[in-house]
């Protein structure tokens, strides 16, 4: 068989029963295949009761040697991802994905951990730091302490924006128009969403882990004297898949608040420009009193004046003697005056069309 010289060395980490202790040690990949199927690589022994490999999934997927180190016994798969996010709505992923295997003759866990960051690797250290050897029995004991760890994970997440939607609730109402901060609201509702979308997908996974331990416990598999372990493992399970539930919740009522304080900003907006435009129309009626008054005190007063211009033109004279006297060229004045009139109705006309259908439009 060809060796895979090419793939990274793994990192494993074994956990030996006999002094409680982890010994850890950078492993060629080719070094943990093996030949003979039916035996347990020498570089496991039985004392190695849990053994954590950190491993790149890119490249054990397109090593089809490499997959031969995971390929048989009972195996099983998940990936979880969580978002965390601080005070200044900086966030990070973190991410669980690991691959269990488990031999049924010599109870021996494998954990291959994928694509772990340096602290993903020491997470996962202490996750499983302290394993009991009568869980060991049962390969679903490994999720009672990867789901531990994702609910505390999940928890601090629903509580880091609950956080911050408390800081939105708590901020006091501003003198003046309010100014919102609208792109900073929209940022937490986009993690909240992000937030309770891990968690549904949490649950769904847990859920199928369940389903899976639950046959696990039908088969041939379980002893007899191991069915009380693996019952309170499925307790165990049960319990952390509630605890998912109900910080689901929280997620959902995070939103909600969220939701309402977006349209509480939007109505203190909106109420206070329309107390504006009340303050406005009021001064438009104000005004609208006085051009009233202009407009009578005008239409008092024009037609005297009109009458008085028109006889104060030197097309009239008065004397003691003669008494009045009319011009007869006075229809010079009217042959301007109708003519000026008239253009002026069509232009104003004209104007009123052109720019004020513009208006409209």
């Amino acid at each position: 068989m060809a060796n895979c010289k090419q793939c990274s060395p793994i990192e494993v980490l074994q956990w030996m029963k006999d002094n409680d202790s982890w010994w850890t040690r950078q492993v060629p990949a080719e070094q943990l295949r093996r030949e003979d199927l039916s035996n347990w690589h020498p570089l496991y022994p039985t004392e190695s009761r849990v053994c954590i490999i950190f491993a790149k999934a890119n490249e054990i997927r397109k090593c089809w040697q490499c997959r031969q180190i995971f390929t048989d016994a009972l195996n099983t798969w998940a990936y979880f991802e969580t978002k965390q996010i601080d005070s200044y709505l900086q966030y990070e992923w973190n991410k669980i994905n690991i691959f269990v295997r488990w031999l049924p003759q010599t109870k021996q866990t494998i954990i291959a951990a994928f694509d772990e960051r340096p602290s993903g690797k020491d997470r996962t250290r202490k996750m499983f730091q302290k394993p009991d050897p009568a869980c060991l029995v049962d390969p679903f004991w490994v999720y009672t302490h990867v789901l531990t760890e994702l609910t505390q994970l999940e928890d601090s997440a629903v509580w880091a924006v609950r956080d911050e939607v408390r800081a939105t609730e708590k901020e006091p109402m501003p003198i003046g128009r309010p100014q919102p901060e609208y792109r900073r609201l929209h940022d937490i509702a986009r993690h909240a969403i992000h937030v309770s979308e891990t968690l549904d997908v949490a649950a769904r996974t847990i859920s199928g882990i369940i389903l899976e331990h639950d046959s696990f416990m039908r088969s041939d598999l379980v002893v007899v004297d191991d069915k009380d372990i693996s019952q309170d493992i499925q307790r165990r399970l049960r319990f952390l898949e509630n605890m998912i539930a109900s910080l689901r919740h929280r997620s959902t009522s995070n939103e909600k608040r969220l939701v309402n304080e977006i349209q509480l900003a939007f109505n203190n907006v909106a109420q206070h420009d329309a107390g504006v435009s009340v303050e406005m129309g009021r001064a438009m009626k104000t005004d609208s009193a006085a051009m009233k008054t202009v407009s009578i005190v005008t239409l008092i007063f024009l037609p005297p004046t009109f009458v008085s211009a028109v006889f104060s033109m030197s097309f009239f004279n008065y004397s003691t003697d003669s008494g009045w006297a009319m011009s007869d060229q006075i229809w010079i004045y009217w042959a301007f005056a109708l003519p000026l009139t008239l253009v002026s109705v069509i232009f104003w006309y004209c104007w009123q069309n052109l720019f004020g259908l513009g208006e409209r439009e």
